[in-house]
């Protein structure tokens, strides 16, 4: 409980309240505080002190506020003698607050002690832990509770790496002080290179001692080939052999045509084919196709189209050399019926991927020449090879310009090569888009699907006049009724997509395209 009086000046206020008492000064009005451990808090000199009444009061207000203050101090001097066994004062026991500002001290200094115990390294078994020690951080720790013993082991995460984020620089962690320089380090590194040299050295001396005993040294071989008679030579110094022997004019012609027999073995590769082209024996090859023997022409343009197939620069040699013509003047003209599948394969790997060479073949007549080719009874065989040929430069230049259009490259020089190749117009003028339908009645299945594909390719070109040709639609009519009868067989035997269905789906394509 707590009261102000008011004091008349000069006087003293007396601030009493738990647990502490100050006395100050202030200004006026004066008042005093009365607290319910005003008494115990107060001294005996104190307590009259703020007890008296005030000197200047009228005499008319002396005797209620004596009583008002005789009954305050009587219910205070009650509540005190109640708190007796109470014996801290703030003011007057300032030995206890040293005392425990002392035990504070202390309390913390234990804290900071408990940085520098000593660090238990734990396993990954469980180990008593002993008072006074620390564990790593992310040790896993227990308390046994039948010996009341706590218990440390590693968790199971860290069976191959402790961890040690816990740890802290200081006291608390054992240096050694044998540590070493970076010089002893640098050392260390060259003995364990030396060490490393030595076992490489050793393995490599030991394998070498291996080949050693399955292989004879190069030296050997060739002194022995030299008592032999026998030379060894590098695939251009065979090639040229073998050129010199095919343009030796006292080589028979079997000697020709064993010597081209084995150069087409070499020049399918594209370094041995441009090595031919360097020191011209390209140009020899094809100053073959002259010659009056069918032989030699069959195999010069044997070695030719092996020499062609995806080799762009002994391609413009070829061009530049007059190939182009020698070829076409061979399937224009009377020869065996081997020569031409050779002539024509040497065509093929001509123009493939090569659009000024395709562009000389129109300019040269090329469709003409296979269109008299296809329509040889002799040639029939060639048929399917012809179509395959057209069908690939079709698709070759559409995927040319598709490709442009993905890239956004509208001018590139192979792409302007490949517009001014007018194939798809020069097909339709020269009678293709009959021709083509005529050979869907070859009666082999490999024939009708390359015949099929390239229908699909001259769509674009020749759906008007596949549209008034009536044999074609009663061909793709037989066709389909032929072609769902091997599918059904295949779908019996459970394959789910077979080869003739297949061929079934292109011939309803074309049906749907042509109503």
């Amino acid at each position: 409980m707590r009261i102000w009086l008011p004091l008349q000046p000069p006087g003293i206020v007396g601030v009493v309240s738990a647990p502490r008492l100050r006395w100050k000064a202030e200004g006026d009005p004066r008042i005093l505080l009365l607290g319910k451990d005003w008494f115990q808090k107060c001294t005996t000199a104190e307590k009259p002190a703020l007890i008296m009444a005030p000197q200047h009061l009228p005499s008319t207000r002396v005797a209620p506020l004596g009583l008002l203050l005789g009954l305050l101090v009587t219910s205070c001097f009650t509540f005190c003698l109640s708190c007796r066994n109470s014996k801290d004062f703030a003011l007057t026991n300032t030995e206890k607050n040293i005392h425990k500002e002392s035990e504070t001290k202390e309390a913390r200094e234990e804290e900071l002690d408990t940085e520098v115990l000593e660090v238990f390294q734990p396993t990954h078994e469980w180990q008593t832990l002993q008072p006074g020690q620390a564990v790593p951080a992310g040790s896993h720790v227990r308390m046994n509770l039948q010996t009341g013993a706590r218990e440390v082991k590693l968790q199971q995460e860290d069976k191959f790496q402790t961890n040690m984020k816990g740890f802290k620089k200081g006291k608390r962690l054992d240096i050694n002080t044998n540590t070493y320089t970076s010089q002893d380090l640098k050392d260390a590194l060259a003995k364990f290179k030396e060490g490393a040299e030595t076992e490489n050295s050793k393995d490599e001396q030991a394998r070498q001692a291996t080949v050693k005993q399955l292989f004879r040294p190069i030296e050997e071989l060739k002194k022995e080939f030299d008592e032999l008679n026998v030379v060894l030579e590098t695939d251009m110094q065979i090639m040229v052999r073998l050129i010199n022997k095919f343009n030796s004019s006292s080589s028979s012609l079997e000697e020709k045509v064993a010597a081209l027999f084995d150069l087409e073995y070499y020049v399918h590769q594209m370094d041995n084919a441009q090595d031919l082209l360097s020191f011209g024996g390209l140009q020899v090859v094809i100053n073959g196709l002259n010659s009056t023997e069918p032989l030699v022409k069959e195999y010069a343009a044997f070695v030719l189209g092996a020499a062609f197939s995806s080799n762009p620069k002994v391609q413009v040699e070829a061009i530049e050399g007059g190939a182009l013509q020698k070829l076409l003047v061979l399937l224009a003209t009377e020869q065996p019926l081997s020569a031409k599948k050779k002539v024509l394969f040497a065509l093929c790997s001509l123009l493939r991927h090569f659009p000024y060479a395709q562009q000389q073949f129109l300019k040269l007549g090329g469709l003409q020449v296979l269109r008299s080719l296809v329509q040889e009874k002799s040639a029939k065989v060639l048929a399917v090879r012809v179509v395959t040929l057209l069908y690939d430069l079709v698709t070759e230049k559409m995927f040319a310009e598709e490709e442009a259009e993905l890239t956004q490259d509208s001018s590139p020089e192979k792409l302007q090569q490949y517009r001014q190749v007018q194939l798809l117009p020069g097909l339709r003028e020269q009678g293709w888009c009959e021709i083509t339908a005529q050979l869907l009645a070859l009666p082999e299945h490999d024939a009708r699907e390359k015949v099929l594909q390239t229908l699909g390719a001259l769509l674009a070109t020749c759906r008007d006049r596949y549209r008034q040709d009536l044999q074609l639609s009663r061909t793709l009519g037989s066709l389909q009724a032929e072609y769902q009868a091997l599918a059904s067989l295949e779908l019996q035997e459970g394959e789910d997509e077979g080869y003739f269905r297949e061929l079934l789906a292109s011939i309803n394509s074309l049906l749907k395209e042509l109503r």
